[in-house]
């Protein structure tokens, strides 16, 4: 089963790939490692929630944002490596808007971390992470993130 069939059969279905609003590139290649750029919660073109966790956005919506990130973040992935030929996950990036009080950015990040072990397993899957609470995003969405992806050499 392919990464596609393993994560719609988890009710992730991978979305189409995002365009850039910027002078950027949604994902590069460079050797067997794929960089994506930012991710933001958007599906159908539309931003699933915008504001602060811990404030106007609730950890749960967060969590739905954070999880839509990565199947973004694999869409973008897909413009320049097949997915069924990434060996791992390396590492992926996360930031969330947060309250001065909040504090729970991994707790909003492992729903993220959840959708790489879906799509890839839980060896190939598991990565490094960085959970980053900030004071603003773009658009103002409440989360954003990147990953980096192994792929078969080319």
């Amino acid at each position: 089963m392919g990464v596609a069939d393993r994560l719609a059969a988890c009710g992730l279905p991978l979305p189409e790939p995002a365009a850039a609003v910027g002078a950027y590139v949604p994902a590069v290649r460079t050797g067997a490692l794929v960089f994506t750029s930012g991710q933001l919660p958007v599906d159908q073109g539309l931003l699933m929630a915008e504001g602060v966790v811990g404030d106007t956005v609730d950890v749960d919506a967060a969590k739905a944002c954070a999880e839509r990130c990565a199947l973004n973040a694999l869409a973008a992935a897909s413009t320049v490596c097949g997915l069924d030929d990434v060996v791992r996950v390396v590492k992926v990036v996360g930031y969330v808007a947060s309250a001065p009080s909040f504090a729970g950015q991994p707790a909003v990040l492992d729903a993220a971390s959840a959708v790489m072990v879906a799509a890839f397993g839980p060896e190939a899957g598991a990565h490094a992470r960085e959970a980053v609470g900030v004071a603003a995003l773009p658009k103002g969405a409440p989360v954003e993130l990147s990953v980096v992806l192994e792929t078969v050499s080319e």
